[in-house]
């Protein structure tokens, strides 16, 4: 009997005959087939008619060098011209501290932070880093070292002005298609990375952690990551409250001095607002904290006095960032986010929010502007991208006579990211990169104006300095 692979590839090959309508990607050879656990069959057909890419095993990096060298190397966006640079090292009296400058091996500036560790029933991390450097210039490359010890760093600040650019990835985790999408998100230009939620799959297997902070240091060394918790973050220990042990590496919007939030301008940092002059200073984004269940509590209060600050004529551009989507035609966690869309859809309405980012359906989705149900250029676009590459896979389900398909203008069950990039107080372009082997290619664009701009009452005003900011939404 032949392996499973090639019955696997016999398959593939008949279904092609089967499906004569269907086309592969401009560029490649009609009728190569693509092998092996690494690799990538799209054909070009609607989304049910894909042929699914097969499991892909993780990818486990291990750390081979001293104690006190710094692994797992990343940063955040903090304060009005701070970056704060985390890192992990295996000997916990390694100091704190991060040089830096503008010139490789040339360091005019430090700054000491301090450290953490935590336990996991027999797991103990190293220690935990983390360092705000600062005052940094906007669109500057910085060359930086942590600890004293080990490999040079270098990162690059966002603009302060537009246009500046998003990477936006959600259920991240660390497969070969986790290695694929990063590559990806790699060769493109960007300012700054949003991921609102799962990000190691690591669960209870804390070691995982720091497999997947190697995974990522290359990127995350580089650009601001700008990161909260799914439902992979937020674990239960026995007769405990719900923890979310990534906490203690990564930031989220209400953790101190850092990390989760994209940049905001002209305010002082609250418990669940911090401020920058960044990029920023055009676009405003809230980051929801939810439970993949949506079952938030019924108060609306903390919500609505968040977008409340949000200065619209300042601000052409609000964004907003949750984990589990309110709009879905996926089989998958299918009604999860109803009870929290329910509940505070509305406030995103009046508020005019732009775009809804989500993840945890593991497919790539765009719908047109919603308002309870119902297209409404009023409303905000939602989007599903939960397609990052994790280790549970594709939802390869969608359903065809769902409530909500009429609303759906693209959807599509395959790994990839997304760019946006703002091109001024008006208008935005979307495009999602779906992994294609070892290109990415883009399956899905649209441009987008922004509604503030689209109201002349919410407009921003020529010649005056505009906000961008980035708050957590809670109750």
């Amino acid at each position: 009997m032949p392996p499973v692979h090639e019955r696997g590839r016999r398959a593939r090959a008949q279904q092609l005959h089967r499906h004569a309508d269907l086309r592969r990607p401009p560029g490649r050879r009609h009728g190569a087939l693509v092998e092996g656990l690494t690799s990538l069959l799209f054909l070009c057909a609607r989304a049910d008619e894909y042929v699914r890419p097969p499991p892909s095993p993780l990818v486990l990096l291990a750390h081979d060098k001293p104690a006190s060298h710094p692994q797992q190397v990343h940063i955040s966006v903090v304060g009005s011209d701070g970056m704060r640079v985390s890192w992990v090292t295996d000997d916990r009296s390694a100091p704190s501290v991060v040089e830096y400058g503008t010139s490789p091996g040339k360091y005019t500036a430090s700054a000491m932070g301090d450290h953490t560790t935590y336990r996991y029933f027999f797991y103990k991390s190293g220690a935990i880093h983390h360092v705000t450097i600062g005052p940094l210039e906007p669109s500057t490359t910085y060359y930086y070292r942590c600890g004293r010890s080990g490999d040079e760093f270098s990162l690059r600040t966002p603009p302060s002005t537009l246009p500046i650019e998003f990477v936006v990835v959600v259920d991240l985790g660390q497969t070969g298609w986790t290695a694929s999408t990063l590559s990806h998100i790699g060769s493109a230009d960007y300012d700054m990375l949003l991921l609102p939620g799962d990000l190691s799959y690591a669960d209870t297997q804390q070691p995982l952690w720091d497999s997947w902070g190697r995974l990522v240091q290359p990127l995350a060394s580089a650009r601001p990551w700008m990161v909260t918790e799914g439902n992979h973050e937020t674990r239960r220990r026995p007769c405990r409250s719900p923890w979310w042990r990534s906490s203690s590496r990564r930031s989220s919007p209400t953790t101190r001095g850092g990390g989760c939030r994209t940049t905001t301008a002209g305010r002082r940092p609250t418990s669940t607002t911090r401020s920058t002059r960044r990029a920023a200073r055009r676009t405003s984004s809230c980051w929801a904290r939810t439970r993949c269940s949506g079952k938030g509590r019924s108060s609306t209060g903390g919500w609505k006095r968040d977008l409340a600050r949000v200065d619209r004529r300042r601000t052409p551009w609000l964004l907003v960032l949750l984990h589990a989507p309110w709009y879905n035609t996926n089989q998958a966690h299918q009604g999860e986010g109803e009870r929290m869309r329910a509940a505070r859809e509305r406030l995103l309405y009046e508020a005019r929010v732009d775009v809804v980012f989500a993840g945890h359906v593991h497919a790539y989705e765009r719908f047109t502007r919603i308002y309870d149900n119902e297209a409404d250029s009023r409303g905000p676009m939602y989007i599903t991208i939960g397609d990052g590459g994790n280790r549970e896979g594709l939802a390869l389900k969608f359903i065809k006579d769902h409530k909500s398909a009429h609303l759906s203008e693209f959807r599509e069950a395959s790994f990839g990211h997304v760019q946006l990039r703002i091109v001024n107080e008006t208008s935005a372009v979307w495009t999602w990169h779906r992994n294609d082997d070892t290109f990415a290619t883009v399956r899905d664009e649209v441009w987008l104006e922004s509604l503030a701009a689209a109201n002349p009452g919410l407009a921003p005003p020529t010649g005056r300095d505009i906000d961008m900011s980035s708050r957590m939404l809670q109750d």
